[in-house]
């Protein structure tokens, strides 16, 4: 079969404190102070056969991610830009949807046939983490695509925990929509766990402000329309992705870049009329530019939920949070607590409408465009076709 191979080489920065097991398996923790000089190519490789627990799935959609461009984009040294878990040379992509190839002899709940989608958090299930209920801190936690071989390929197995069937989107989506909108569940995942796991939700009526529409913003502003905010508030510096909040439910979008002479903290205490904002969600990757106008601009006893991964530190003054009852919570992930299972229900009955996040599509064979294209940052969600 074809794949998209990533590989680089392993040259630690002279000031990362490198730890025993990174060395050891050669599995960098904080990516971005390892991997250098990154080459992508497309290879062809032996079908993989699925483990008596695992299916083989064909894969239909696979979304880029920006985990991908980070690998793709290296900084002034040629280090690669991501800096979370990585294990290199690799099969990337994680944010898919295929049909089941195959089952091996001990799945229970897949057949041939059946169409799903995938968590990328490969979690353990024996650790205490997941064990007490946190699959996404998972002490053993590897990431498809990124650590482990993931779906920018023909095929991929996958052990049968991390797949949810999405048959019923066929009541709503001809087949091949389907899988386009079954490859966009991962990245909405992240937005819904953040905001109604790890976030405790938000009552109705609350205002929701969201910092970065990427797909992870964009989902975190559809999500929190159908659950009922009375006002949502999208920032971003690129127009096109300013545009698709709006049209995907924010009531006001800004480009940060144009706001003649306002912040975007003054921008949210005008509109709110002094009250501030109730959910304030970074999804930007930028906490130094975003926290201190999120502080400024947050309502009493509200939440800032952080899910833009950045190896970056923030200035906060922590009296705001004391006198205002106010919290800033980061997550990681969408595995567990229902939330793909969840978001399938939303979409199959109507309610989750996310295909306007789908702003372009490429064939496998011009998958190096596509992530190319993804550094780019016009798009807000990029699928390359098997």
């Amino acid at each position: 079969m074809k794949a998209l191979v990533v590989n680089a080489e392993w040259r630690p920065k002279k000031n990362y404190s490198i730890g025993e097991e990174e060395i050891l398996k050669k599995r960098a923790i904080i990516g971005s102070q390892v991997w250098k000089n990154t080459t992508f190519e497309i290879k062809d490789i032996p079908t993989p056969n699925p483990n008596s627990d695992e299916i083989l799935i064909k894969v239909k959609s696979c979304g880029i991610c920006g985990s991908d461009t980070h690998l793709y984009e290296t900084d002034e040294e040629g280090y690669i830009i991501f800096s979370g878990l990585t294990k290199l040379p690799c099969i990337i992509g994680h944010e898919f949807s295929g049909i089941v190839e195959k089952a091996g002899s001990n799945v229970r709940e897949f057949k041939k046939g059946d169409k799903v989608a995938v968590e990328s958090i490969m979690w353990c299930g024996r650790c205490q983490s997941c064990r007490s209920g946190f699959p996404n801190q998972c002490k053993y936690i590897e990431l498809m695509g990124l650590s482990a071989d993931g779906a920018f390929a023909e095929y991929v197995t996958v052990s049968e925990r991390y797949c949810w069937k999405i048959n019923d989107l066929m009541h709503v989506y001809p087949e091949e929509d389907v899988f386009d909108i079954g490859a966009l569940i991962e990245p909405v995942g992240c937005a819904y766990n953040g905001i109604f796991v790890v976030g405790g939700g938000f009552n109705p009526g609350a205002i929701v402000v969201v910092y970065g529409t990427g797909p992870i913003g964009l989902g975190a502003v559809a999500l929190s329309r159908i659950a009922g905010a009375s006002q949502i508030i999208a920032f971003d510096v690129i127009d096109e992705r300013v545009k698709i909040a709006k049209d995907m439910g924010a009531d006001h979008v800004f480009n940060i870049n144009k706001l003649d002479g306002w912040s975007p903290a003054d921008k949210v205490v005008e509109l709110t009329k002094g009250g501030g904002a109730d959910i304030q969600v970074e999804a930007a990757g930028a906490a130094n530019k975003t926290i201190p106008e999120m502080e400024r601009s947050m309502a009493i006893n509200g939440k800032i939920i952080y899910l833009g991964r950045a190896a970056t530190s923030a200035t906060m003054h922590l009296d705001t949070l004391v006198s205002g009852a106010s919290k800033i919570i980061g997550a990681r992930g969408h595995s567990g607590y229902g939330i793909f299972p969840s978001i399938i229900k939303l979409i199959a009955a109507g309610k989750l409408n996310l295909g306007k996040m789908i702003t372009a599509r490429y064939p496998f064979e011009s998958v190096l465009d596509a992530i190319k294209a993804s550094s780019k940052r016009s798009d807000a969600k990029i699928l390359v076709k098997m």
